[in-house]
């Protein structure tokens, strides 16, 4: 795949994670009150968990397939502070959404609530409004980041077609 497109894939995929955190930030906000899920328990804030993947290649493979070049010398790299790699740096990230293990309930004490137990305790979702209103933030500055990014890759892609 060429550079260029290999850069617009690589921001498709953070627009995908960047979108699916946002969607679980969403989704805690909106259940922040919930007391009975389908568990019969309180509501659990979930977090997107995302791990890196790498892609596993020598450097000439990545070389042909980034530029087209078969073939590179040691030297094109000496005194530049850089090094030949064995590996390629090229990767994917994956997501998968679980359940918090730091997240607890809070107890408070509500007769009137219908989920009150009979000393009228009620337990509720631990979940903080102004933690899921940065991590979203977070999320929609790096989502915006991703965008950027493809707009110069498309960018860069036109202006070698117009030379």
């Amino acid at each position: 795949m060429p550079g260029f497109l290999n850069a617009i894939d690589q921001s498709a995929r953070g627009l995908s994670v960047q979108r699916s955190k946002m969607n679980v930030v969403a989704e805690n906000i909106a259940n922040a009150e919930t007391t009975k899920t389908k568990d019969g328990g309180p509501y659990k804030r979930q977090r997107l968990i995302v791990e890196e993947q790498k892609n596993a290649g020598s450097f000439q493979s990545v070389m042909r397939e980034v530029s087209g070049l078969s073939r590179t010398n040691g030297r094109h790299l000496a005194g530049r502070g850089l090094k030949m790699i064995e590996k390629s740096d090229a990767s994917s990230v994956e997501g998968q959404v679980v359940d918090d293990p730091e997240s607890s309930f809070k107890v408070v004490h509500d007769p009137s609530h219908p989920h009150a137990d009979s000393e009228g305790y009620v337990k509720m979702p631990d979940i903080e409004i102004v933690t899921e209103m940065v991590d979203m933030m977070a999320a929609s500055r790096a989502y915006e980041a991703n965008t950027v990014a493809i707009g110069a890759a498309k960018k860069m892609a036109q202006d070698a077609l117009d030379i």
